[in-house]
């Protein structure tokens, strides 16, 4: 009885191993094909990206989440040729990526924020911006989740990419060269002419303003104690700190040494 038993056994193993051994056969030779396609796929896609300028830690992430969902893809359509029912394993994933996805709805939001600054490209690496609600600094990084920037001051301000789009960028590297906003105040006693000289004359001294743009100094605004001389000179993006440090202190001194009175508020008390 008992060598019939094994007898019957060994048939019916036997009869499951002709039956399933092509259905594994293949199952393993899809998984093979499928992840050697899936790893040059996903080379391809991190290639086309870094030829696109697109930041490498952004490039390799964007590969990664592509990569990830074709193996899942690849081992849904494997067990499925075992036989194995794949809807209800379906259903689950599913149900996980929308629990994952609203626990990580901030990150996520973060990461499509980084890949628009990828893609539209409204400042890169370099550029001396003003982003996440009035942060001013030099462009260092733009990551998948945050853009970094690097203050003159040597401080390093991390902004979340949510916060950079949803906010106005100010772009200051802008076309090449930028204009420096400067703005001087002169009492109503002083003389315009005079004090229009001494600015072009400081902006003439000074060696990082480019002299291939044309800048003049005007009448910006009649205040209450004083009036408002404008002016823009242009210099490279580099240079457009000490442009604005060196203008502030030489013509003050120059102010000081033509007696140009610079307006401030005061209080007069009459008895």
């Amino acid at each position: 009885m008992n060598e019939q038993a094994a007898l019957t056994f060994s048939q019916k193993a036997l009869e499951m191993i002709i039956e399933y051994m092509p259905k594994v056969a293949l199952a393993l030779i899809t998984l093979v094909v499928g992840l050697w396609i899936i790893r040059k796929i996903s080379s391809l896609i991190e290639g086309s990206l870094h030829k696109s300028k697109m930041d490498l830690s952004l490039s390799k992430f964007v590969a990664s989440v592509a990569a990830t969902l074709m193996k899942v893809m690849l081992l849904i359509s494997v067990a499925g040729m075992f036989g194995i029912n794949t809807t209800s394993f379906i259903a689950v994933i599913s149900a996980l990526m929308i629990g994952v996805g609203m626990a990580l709805n901030g990150t996520i939001g973060n990461v499509a924020s980084g890949i628009m600054l990828m893609i539209f490209k409204p400042f890169e690496v370099g550029n001396l911006v003003t982003i996440g609600g009035g942060q001013t600094g030099t462009v260092e990084a733009i990551n998948a989740f945050n853009t970094t920037l690097l203050t003159l001051d040597n401080r390093k301000i991390i902004i979340s990419n949510n916060n950079v789009t949803g906010n106005d960028i100010i772009n200051i590297t802008g076309q090449g060269k930028v204009g420096v906003e400067l703005t001087y105040g002169i009492g109503y006693s002083s003389s315009i002419d005079t004090a229009r000289k001494i600015i072009l004359d400081v902006a003439a001294s000074c060696p990082h303003i480019l002299n291939d743009t044309a800048y003049g100094v005007v009448v910006s605004n009649l205040n209450d104690n004083g009036v408002d001389l404008a002016t823009r000179p242009f210099c490279n993006p580099e240079h457009y700190w000490d442009v604005k440090f060196y203008m502030n202190e030489h013509v003050k001194k120059n102010f000081d040494k033509e007696g140009i009175e610079i307006p401030f508020t005061q209080l007069m008390l009459h008895k």
